[in-house]
């Protein structure tokens, strides 16, 4: 089991290459082409198109697998799995993306979710974090100004998303069942029922990538011992 998890982002209004698009439409499967055909913006077409491209090709920098070859399942949460082929090694991914920001981790054999925010976005942030966050978070959340407390939002928005996806649950589980303490250089979060996990063994990064996007994410550690998370920007078959 490798020490080091990487983490490969893209920034997709940067791809405009026709040549390139295509070559991304080549790795697509028939059923991520027909998804990609149903969305009525352009936009959005292009947000899964880069999107795909970027899960396949950097599953490929981990397996003698070519990108157009790699086969996904969606599991009950709507969360894409590895299905084959049969002799793929045992990785482990997430991916996420907003306007302007597409990222995926890769791990071997370790729970993982990764989530990016547009920190542009209109939100409720305070009356978001007042009902659904925990009573730890919201204190904490009450002492800043009205303009960290935007921030804060999206630095426990973009952990608890990536916590859920890292546990394989639904954000209706409750966002209150874990809480995190920001207050210290090391991220630390607490569990309550029914989740019953060692905070421990976990490992998270809040990271900002240029000056409107934030990402996070949490990784279930063995025995609590420390990873190195590498975070690197890419474009799929050229970087």
């Amino acid at each position: 089991m490798s020490d080091t998890v990487d983490i490969w982002y893209v920034l997709p209004d940067a791809i405009r290459n026709p040549d390139l698009l295509e070559g991304y439409k080549g790795l697509l499967s028939a059923d991520e082409t027909a998804r990609y055909q149903r969305f009525w913006f352009d936009r959005d077409r292009h947000l899964h198109l880069v999107a795909w491209a970027l899960v396949r090709t950097t599953l490929s920098r981990y397996a003698g697998i070519s990108p157009e070859a790699w086969e996904f399942r969606i599991n009950r949460y709507g969360r894409p799995e590895i299905a084959g082929p049969g002799d793929t090694p045992p990785l482990r991914f997430n991916l996420s993306h907003t306007r302007g920001l597409i990222a995926c981790i890769v791990a071997t054999e370790l729970d993982v979710g990764v989530d990016v925010e547009d920190r542009r976005r209109d939100t409720q942030g305070p009356e978001i974090a007042r009902r659904y966050f925990s009573d730890r978070e919201v204190a904490a959340f009450e002492g800043l100004g009205a303009e960290q407390q935007q921030l804060a939002f999206f630095e426990y928005w973009t952990l608890k998303e990536s916590i859920i996806k890292a546990l394989g649950l639904q954000i209706a589980s409750g966002l209150s069942r874990f809480c995190f303490n920001l207050g210290t250089d090391t991220i630390r979060a607490r569990f309550g029922e029914p989740i019953s996990e060692d905070p421990a063994g976990w490992q998270f990064l809040l990271r900002e990538i240029g000056a409107d996007h934030l990402l996070a994410a949490s990784l279930r550690t063995a025995s609590g011992r420390p990873l190195t998370i590498e975070v690197r920007e890419t474009v799929p078959l050229v970087s």
